[in-house]
């Protein structure tokens, strides 16, 4: 088969000067391989891009504990609450795209009992003790 196509490939210039110089033809499989390699080569060379990238920026020393998320909730498609222990302190903290706003701070590990959903109830039933408990106030 190979025979078959040498006149064919040795009408191109290239390979008409390949073939004078006595070199021979490449094979197809080696342009695949010049390939995979390649890919292999840029597909490594991000993933450590990406490593030395999370490597570089995280905090170290006393700023890696400073602060720490401690919750977060959904309040919308892009807004949330969280809540950031700082040192001695929790903050409530409401975010939204290009704006952050403090909505309360207390100690830290301090939260009201009654916030908390009770073991064994699904979330209709506490919604209906805190509804009460509201109105009943």
């Amino acid at each position: 088969m190979r025979n078959f196509f040498l006149p064919l490939l040795a009408a191109l210039p290239g390979a008409a000067l390949a073939q004078a110089a006595g070199a021979p033809l490449p094979e197809a499989g080696t342009g695949l391989l010049q390939v995979a390699y390649g890919l292999g080569v840029v597909i490594a060379a991000l993933i450590g891009a990406l490593w030395l990238l999370k490597r570089v920026s995280a905090p170290r020393g006393a700023a890696a504990g400073a602060l720490r998320v401690i919750a977060g909730a959904a309040v919308g498609a892009r807004e949330r609450v969280v809540l950031v222990e700082i040192g001695e302190t929790w903050l409530v903290v409401g975010v939204a795209p290009g704006q952050v706003s403090a909505l309360h701070q207390m100690p830290r590990g301090q939260i009201a009992a009654a916030a908390a959903l009770p073991a064994g109830k699904d979330f209709g039933a506490w919604l209906k003790q805190m509804t009460e408990r509201r109105h009943a106030d």
